[in-house]
């Protein structure tokens, strides 16, 4: 493709954008969701920081818990500007306490949330009800 030639489409510009939940112990299925969403055209916010692994930023305790805060609060940033939110989790439902107050954030602006479950995504609303967490 010749990039001096090239020019969008008005609607291309844009896209939907979906923020990703979810536990980082799912970082690589987070990775994954990311790509497809991509792939499908839309605008990816994802999580970037995986505080699991050791890093020299959050090698203290005081300094991990005041950049953990601190990225919590850029998430739910991404999330407010989001047309989506897309939680990431395991067939047995894992959501953490961050998860959990995002995906009650999304609810409280009346942003869409969806769920990727073994690369399957379903709408809250079209799961069984036994399926659905219990965020309250």
């Amino acid at each position: 493709m010749d990039t001096a030639t090239y020019t969008p489409d008005p609607g291309d510009l844009l896209p939907l954008t979906v923020t990703i939940c979810g536990s980082t112990r799912f970082w690589q299925e987070i990775a994954e969701a990311a790509l497809q969403e991509t792939v499908a055209g839309r605008m990816v916010l994802a999580p970037a920081v995986d505080m699991r692994r050791t890093h020299p930023l959050w090698s203290s305790p005081d300094t991990a818990q005041d950049l953990k805060k601190r990225l919590d609060t850029l998430h739910l940033a991404k999330i407010s500007f989001s047309d989506e939110v897309l939680v990431v989790t395991d067939t047995e439902f894992y959501l953490g306490e961050s998860t959990r107050r995002e995906i009650l954030f999304a609810e409280g602006l009346d942003i869409p949330v969806a769920y990727s479950l073994s690369s399957q995504c379903v709408q809250l609303g079209v799961r069984p009800r036994a399926c659905k967490p219990t965020l309250r």
